[in-house]
């Protein structure tokens, strides 16, 4: 199949949840089911404040923080800012992997690629918020050999970063979706905000004292190119959980592109720190990409 052929190159997918429903757990699965389909694969570690992606990615380390790679935090005396405080973009944010010395990124045996944003509990207490991470998770551009592989931008829990803009950089989000109602709820609030970003909606800027950082983050907001929010449900006991969360989400106008059943061995992966395997799950990460490609195909 030629790269032509193959509507996710090139793509950068944001995958995003509340604390605990397996955002991690889907982007790995998520990530591996492209590399079976040969695209290459990049995962970005966005998330401040979780450890030990590389562990179930089958790698001792981690790579060195891309907020070392950039100059560290301006909390910090370091040059990266805080989106929300100031939305100017990350300068020389292109990175091709060729390019930049390799303790700032690690390969597995799959051939799955992944960078570090960077973790606020390096930095020591005082550190400051963890939006210059935030800004670095919505500038960098990856490159591979001079082309862009799919990039799976692991997001921290919550919603914070979507509001300070990260998605705005973003084609497409994922919404992992576990079976309580503050995850139905933080998917639809997700698809809301999609929407308004779509309409033109600006961002807020009373706090900027200059007009030209204001002019910067509304173009910022205006130019986004986001296509919309899909979810997948994980942590599923049965059908009928299955169907229930899915419908919710219907109501939501939210597309479910797949279902994850709750396994106990995913759960002692993460655990111990060791990658985790199986036909089945295998199965269901390959059967959500497949729909993926076409609905991302469909919308182009």
């Amino acid at each position: 199949m030629l790269d032509k052929e193959k509507p996710l190159v090139g793509k950068r997918i944001g995958i995003v949840g509340k604390g605990g429903a397996g955002k991690s757990t889907v982007t790995l699965l998520i990530a591996k089911a492209l590399r079976r389909r040969n695209y290459e694969v990049c995962i970005l570690d966005a998330d401040s404040t979780n450890v030990g992606f590389n562990k179930i990615l089958g790698l001792p380390d981690p790579p060195k923080s891309l907020i070392e790679f950039f100059g560290g935090m301006v909390f910090s005396g370091g040059s990266v800012t805080c989106p929300v405080d100031d939305p100017t973009p990350l300068p020389n944010a292109e990175l091709d992997l060729q390019h930049i010395p390799d303790e700032y990124y690690v390969q597995n045996q799959d051939g799955i690629m992944m960078l570090a944003a960077g973790k606020i509990g390096d930095l020591g207490p005082g550190a400051g918020c963890d939006g210059p991470i935030n800004k670095i998770a919505r500038d960098v551009c990856i490159l591979h050999d001079g082309k862009k592989p799919v990039t799976l931008v692991d997001f921290k829990a919550g919603f914070e970063d979507s509001a300070r803009g990260a998605i705005t950089s973003l084609d497409w989000v994922i919404t992992v979706v576990d079976p309580t109602h503050a995850a139905i709820q933080m998917a639809i609030h997700m698809k809301k905000m999609i929407k308004q970003l779509k309409a033109g909606t600006p961002p807020a800027t009373k706090h900027l004292e200059s007009q030209e950082l204001v002019q910067l983050a509304v173009k910022l907001f205006k130019e986004t190119e986001i296509c919309d929010v899909l979810a997948i449900s994980n942590r599923i006991r049965d059908d009928e959980m299955e169907e229930y969360v899915r419908s919710k989400l219907l109501e939501g106008d939210i597309e479910t592109i797949g279902s994850i059943h709750d396994d106990p061995a995913i759960t002692a992966s993460w655990l111990k720190g060791i990658p985790f395997n199986g036909k089945e799950l295998s199965q269901k990460a390959d059967d959500i990409v497949a729909v993926l490609e076409k609905t991302v195909g469909d919308y182009s």
